[in-house]
């Protein structure tokens, strides 16, 4: 059964950081891409990082995020890192990530991330 599981949400101030993490169960993580989402209130979700299979070995991130986001992998722990630093009011959303296994989308719980001073 796949699974993933985010955490490391929490509250920021502007200009600070924050590392969310998404374990992973159920299949293989480094075969697949791994997707980072978010949506704010009101809004659609949008894709804001990706990070390829091992085998590809790319990343890939929205124009809103780039030069401040970061996305690894950590295989040995079935886990994927996205580093958020330099963070905005606007970087508040709930944060998801999505893995498509056999055609089939598979999306955490998500994990709320606030900006604010």
């Amino acid at each position: 059964q796949v699974q993933l599981v985010e955490s490391g949400g929490g509250l920021a101030q502007p200009g600070g950081s924050l590392r969310l993490s998404c374990v992973m169960s159920g299949f293989i993580p480094a075969l697949y891409a791994i997707d980072w989402y978010r949506q704010a209130s009101g809004k659609e979700r949008e894709r804001i990082a990706r990070i390829s299979s091992v085998g590809a070995n790319y990343t890939e991130f929205a124009d809103p995020v780039k030069g401040r986001f970061t996305i690894s992998r950590d295989n040995a722990h079935n886990t994927v890192y996205l580093q958020l630093n330099n963070l905005k009011p606007e970087d508040t959303a709930v944060y998801y990530c999505k893995v498509q296994v056999n055609l089939q989308d598979y999306w955490g719980q998500g994990t709320q991330v606030i900006v604010s001073s």
